[in-house]
Formats: structure tokens, C-alpha cells, sequence
């Protein structure tokens, strides 16, 4: 019970986080320990839909289907998606008028969250750094940081445009460094998508939720296979998204985005920064003391002569 009690929690702030331009979803799943489990069993689910599809028109059943959704982690998927999409809509209601009247203090809070969470990805990758992850690091932080600065557009909510804007949006939420709700807001559907959600829009919000699909769909395979099979260069680009889009959250801004020196609200701000960048740096410890205890605890049961990795049970703790 504690541990879905906890995944609750970890989806709500994920959820918090998507609504939030310029704060990714994916960076707090890095932070919380649970983003490989997510993309892993995305992946999976989106196997076994796939075999599923193509086995029941030949009669082949759905075993290959079946053995595919077995492998992702539901008791992490399940808990995560509910707290997820139960505090989005929270926040939906919450963020919008606070960005409006303390636009400097929030975007310092979250700049402090997002800067403290670099140290996930960098610290999963062993040092030291070969040239070729330090390239992609920079790369994609200049990427990033290109993309940030965009000026906002504004665009006609039709629907073939929220599903494509959709499809694009879902890929930001899985790749962290990436917002998902700052490219809505790039392409000008982030009011209109939050309206609709607090306006019970069913009809945008179901051609939004296909787009979204679709989108996931498309990338997520692309995601795990990395994870899995180039996981160094993999992370290396994503500690640079991370980095580029710390731009995003620069407090003082114009709203076509140019860059300004800090010049009201500064001790406040700052306050909030340092607010941010100890709560991440907290959730970390917290984070690591309990995987600590977890595989400190296998290895005692394993001194006691209990099934160890070696007998079919692993000895690392599946969050």
C-alpha cells in the first residue's frame, strides 16, 4: 500500500508538471526514479496492441499479445496514470492564475527544480564522459535551447491541427527537458487545450487524446530501444535537453521570449529558486536512501540463505 500510495504521489507531480510551460513531465519521472519503468512498459503496451491487431485476423489468438503486456509494469503504470491525470486537471486550474500574477516567482521555482534535477541523468552515466556523449550533450542543449526561444504563434484549433499538435506534444512529455504543454504553447493551443479541460470539451479533448496516441505510438518503441540498447548517449541527450530548456524558465523574459537581466522581484524570486532547487534535491535523497535500504535489505535476505538473483530473483529493486 505504501509504495502505490507513493506512486500516486510521483504521478501527481508528474501530472503538476505537464501543465506547466517550460517544465517537463519527464525530467520529475527522471527525478522520481520512474521514467525507464514508464517508457519500458509503453513500449511493451504498444508491442502487444500492435500483435494483437495483426494476430486475431490470422487466428494466431492473442498468446504473443498477451506475453507483451505481461512485461510492463503495472503496478508502477497503473498508480502513476491515476495520480498523473488527477492533479493535471488540478493544476490546470491552479497554475494558469499563478504564471499570471507571480510570473517571476514561479518561473524561479520552477528554474531551481530543473536545474537541481540535471544532476539524474548526468549522475546515471558513469564517468567518465567519452567525447561523442559530451558532443550529444551539447547538441541537444543548443537544440533545446534554440526551441525555447521560439516566440509563441497562434494557430486555428481545427482538428486535424490539435491532433498533429497533439501527436508532437506527447513525444516532448516522454523526453525529458522537454515540455510538452511549452510546445502547445509555441504552436498557440496551450490556452484553447486548457480551456477545454476545464471546460469538459470532450470533443477537443478526444481528438487531442487520438493525436496523443498516435504520437506515443510512433515514438515510444523508438525511446525503449535506446534505453536499452544505447543507454549512455541516450541519457547524454537527455541531460542536454534538460540543460537547453532551462531557458524557458528564465524569470525575466519578454513574451516573445527575449531575454532580460533580472530587474523587479529579485530577492523573491531567488528565494523560490533556492525553494525549488531543495526540493528536487531532497526528493533525490529521499530517493536514494530508499533504494539503498531496499537492496541492502536483498542482501541480508540473501546472506540468510534466501533466493538471491541467482536463483530467478533479481536483487535490484524495481521501483
Amino acid at each position: 500500500m505504501r509504495i502505490t500510495i507513493a506512486h500516486l504521489l510521483r504521478g501527481g507531480l508528474i501530472g503538476v508538471a505537464e501543465g506547466i510551460p517550460g517544465v517537463s513531465g519527464g525530467t520529475i519521472a527522471l527525478v522520481l526514479g520512474v521514467y525507464e519503468s514508464l517508457i519500458i512498459s509503453a513500449g511493451h503496451v504498444v508491442s502487444g496492441v500492435r500483435l494483437a491487431v495483426s494476430d486475431l485476423p490470422r487466428g494466431r489468438g492473442l498468446a504473443r499479445a498477451a506475453a507483451e503486456f505481461r512485461q510492463a509494469r503495472w503496478r508502477v503504470v497503473i498508480p502513476v496514470g491515476i495520480g498523473m491525470l488527477c492533479l493535471l486537471v488540478i493544476a490546470a486550474r491552479v497554475i494558469e492564475p499563478l504564471l499570471h500574477d507571480y510570473p517571476h516567482q514561479t518561473r524561479g521555482l520552477f528554474l531551481g527544480l530543473v536545474l537541481a534535477s540535471l544532476w539524474v541523468p548526468m549522475s546515471m552515466i558513469k564517468a567518465p564522459w567519452r567525447p561523442r556523449e559530451i558532443v550529444a550533450a551539447v547538441s541537444a542543449a543548443v537544440g533545446a535551447f534554440v526551441l525555447t526561444g521560439l516566440p509563441p504563434g497562434e494557430v486555428a484549433a481545427t482538428p486535424v491541427i490539435v491532433f498533429l499538435a497533439a501527436a508532437v506534444a506527447v513525444c516532448a512529455l516522454t523526453l525529458p527537458g522537454v515540455s510538452g504543454s511549452f510546445i502547445l504553447l509555441t504552436i498557440g493551443l496551450y490556452a484553447p487545450t486548457l480551456a477545454a479541460v476545464n471546460q469538459r470539451d470532450y470533443g477537443y479533448l478526444g481528438v487531442f487524446a487520438a493525436g496523443a496516441l498516435v504520437g506515443l505510438a510512433l515514438f515510444v518503441k523508438l525511446l525503449q530501444w535506446l534505453l536499452e540498447h544505447r543507454r549512455r548517449i541516450t541519457l547524454a541527450l537527455l541531460t542536454g535537453l534538460i540543460a537547453g530548456s532551462l531557458r524557458a524558465l528564465w524569470p525575466w523574459q519578454t513574451e516573445e521570449r527575449a531575454l532580460l537581466s533580472p530587474d523587479e522581484n529579485v530577492a523573491s524570486t531567488a528565494t523560490l529558486f533556492v525553494i525549488g532547487a531543495g526540493i528536487v534535491i531532497g526528493l533525490m535523497l529521499v530517493e536514494r536512501r530508499v533504494a539503498g535500504s531496499a537492496t541492502a535489505h536483498v542482501e541480508h535476505v540473501a546472506d540468510d540463505g534466501s533466493p538471491t538473483a541467482d536463483s530467478g530473483q533479481s536483487r535490484t529493486p524495481v521501483r
